[in-house]
């Protein structure tokens, strides 16, 4: 996918239009109006502001396949799991994997 198209695709995902954008990303209209009405592509610095306008990072931009979202919750697991012991973790995903197969 290129960059045109992920813009594209991320504008779709949350319904904005490209005004949308350029607000919430603090650009002009008409850099964001550049980037898709001349095709050109936005330098690395513009690529960051849309990112952060996103609540994503460039790295996130340019992943392939699903994005998850970096919650503050998911951030919390992530920093309490690496704490944990090798023990610890099979225990803590023993009892997810519970809790899901309750789900079902």
């Amino acid at each position: 996918m290129d960059t045109h198209q992920r813009l594209r695709q991320l504008l779709d995902e949350r319904g904005w239009t490209e005004y949308r954008l350029s607000k919430e990303c603090g650009l002009s209209e008409s850099t964001i109006a550049n980037i898709f009405k001349r095709n050109t592509l936005p330098s690395i610095s513009t690529l960051e502001a849309i990112c952060k306008g996103f609540g994503i990072t460039i790295s996130q931009f340019f992943a392939q396949g699903d994005m998850i979202e970096m919650t503050p919750e998911i951030k919390e697991l992530f920093n309490s799991w690496v704490n944990l012991t090798t023990e610890q973790k099979q225990v803590v995903l023993q009892m997810i994997r519970a809790l899901n197969s309750n789900k079902s």
